[in-house]
């Protein structure tokens, strides 16, 4: 059971900052293929997925505390005069778009979209294709100075399509941002902003809900557990990409995501 725990731990902290979709990673490793299944189902399963969401937010904050820090500090205090007040209007601002879809559609999308594999699996392969080519065609002329509030909303607006199981958020949004001429880095730093509010609103949400406390506290060491390996494997999972994207493009990524599909798809068909 702890191995298996561990095993999708290191799952989402890998696939949250990789573009190949946490979502979808969880559901085919524990739903379709039986990892943790016996133990982790029902309103555990929920509470377990916003556990591992909770470490890898903690990756996320570590990582980029400095530039939080910053951009909090000169947002509320000098509001856009400076660059780092800017960015963090532009966070609040490409936030919103998700965060109202999220709140009237998420449980909609969960229940007609969570159980359908083939689905989810066209999902992988078609923003996998999507990504590469929005990556391959756009032009890495654009840094944040150069970066507009029309810019933050439309990359805020295409993370709706990550409520989906399969697009990705980071994919979405790296997409996005590639799409609109950002530069590979930028493209991904401002997806890991991104991905701060958006997890730390589903953390915040689940303390109020009464079945996912219980199933906390009921669980609690395997909580401890998935909580500091996502924590661990997203820190380096953050610093994996940053350097990645330095010489790479998203092809493997493509690549890995197609091949992924091929194999949900198969094994849904012919198990």
């Amino acid at each position: 059971m702890i191995i298996e725990v561990i095993f999708l731990a290191i799952i989402q902290g890998i696939a949250e900052f990789l573009p190949i979709s946490s979502s979808a990673h969880l559901i085919i490793f524990r739903d379709l293929f039986g990892i943790g299944s016996s133990v982790i189902t029902g309103d555990l399963a929920l509470a377990f997925d916003i556990a591992l969401h909770f470490g890898t937010l903690l990756a996320i904050a570590l990582y980029f505390f400095h530039d939080f820090w910053s951009m909090v500090i000169k947002g509320v205090t000098t509001g856009a005069k400076t660059q780092e007040g800017k960015m963090f209007w532009y966070i609040v601002v490409a936030t919103i778009p998700a965060a109202i879809v999220g709140v009237l559609f998420e449980d909609v999308i969960e229940n007609a979209i969570r159980g359908n594999f083939i689905l989810i699996a066209c999902a992988l392969i078609v923003m996998g294709v999507i990504i590469y080519l929005a990556d391959k065609f756009s032009k890495q002329t654009k840094n944040f100075k150069e970066m507009g509030m029309k810019d933050a909303i439309l990359i805020g607006c295409s993370q709706v399509f990550a409520l989906i199981p399969g697009f990705s958020r980071s994919g979405t949004t790296i997409a996005a941002a590639r799409g609109l001429n950002l530069k590979r880095e930028e493209a991904a730093k401002f997806s890991f902003y991104l991905s701060a509010p958006v997890v730390f609103g589903a953390v915040v949400l689940s303390v109020f809900d009464e079945v996912t406390m219980a199933a906390i506290k009921a669980n609690l060491s395997i909580f401890i557990i998935g909580i500091a390996v996502a924590f661990m494997s997203g820190l380096l999972c953050i610093e994996f990409l940053l350097k990645y994207i330095k010489k790479h493009d998203f092809k493997a990524f493509m690549w890995y995501r197609i091949v992924l599909g091929i194999v949900v798809i198969a094994y849904t068909l012919f198990k």
